[in-house]
């Protein structure tokens, strides 16, 4: 017998969702009947057929924002963003000695180059600092994207010195902090940070190809 799926009219439009991106906190359950239709629905189960409903897919739950904190997503949708603020990234680079590339695919990764962008966890602006780190690196303003970019090439460069020049552990403490790369002696095993690495790393080479290197 062919299998036939059926899903429930709330269901279809938040399982296409749910299945490429997996952020949005939802489960997902289905059961399939006599005539051979599996049926799925994000509701929670009811009726007659509710104790034949089985748990087919779980999602992580969509990170809260900490108490006080106001979370500003990207939206500077302007192409003209990604050149917009070369001459702060080349002056960092050479005040700290961190290639270009690098501090580009860091800005890219965490705001897309929108310098207004706030996360769940309170990190703010291009290089999404958080406000402690802001302020050990000097951070006055940390809105201002030349201020921004500033220190956070600086907390790149501490973060270099402090694991030998490793990259991969620079953007690993970027991303989970020293204390997390320290404790685990190495990449934390995080998703989330092995997530974040390799897309810094994708548009590092992708930063130095285009700049010739």
């Amino acid at each position: 017998m062919m299998l036939r799926v059926r899903f429930t009219s709330a269901c279809l439009a938040a399982f296409l969702v749910l299945a490429p991106v997996m952020r949005v906190s939802a489960n997902i359950y289905s059961f399939t009947d006599d005539d051979g239709i599996t049926h799925f629905t994000n509701l929670t189960p009811s009726g007659k057929h509710a104790r034949r409903y089985k748990l087919y897919m779980t999602t992580p739950d969509e990170r809260k924002a900490r108490p006080g904190v106001i979370p500003i997503t990207a939206k500077d949708r302007d192409p003209a963003r990604y050149s917009r603020y070369d001459a702060s990234i080349a002056m960092a680079s050479r005040t700290h000695t961190i290639p270009e590339p690098f501090i580009r695919a860091i800005i890219r990764v965490e705001s897309d180059y929108d310098p207004r962008v706030v996360s769940v966890a309170g990190a703010q602006g291009l290089m999404q600092l958080m406000p402690a780190t802001g302020r050990r690196m000097g951070v006055t303003n940390p809105f201002d994207p030349h201020d921004n970019i500033q220190g956070g090439t600086r907390y790149l460069r501490h973060l270099a010195n402090l694991f030998n020049g490793d990259m991969v552990l620079t953007i690993a403490g970027y991303h989970a902090g020293e204390g997390a790369v320290r404790k685990y002696g190495g990449v934390p095993p995080y998703q989330m940070t092995h997530a974040y690495i390799n897309k810094v790393l994708k548009f590092y080479y992708h930063y130095k190809k285009q700049a010739g290197g």
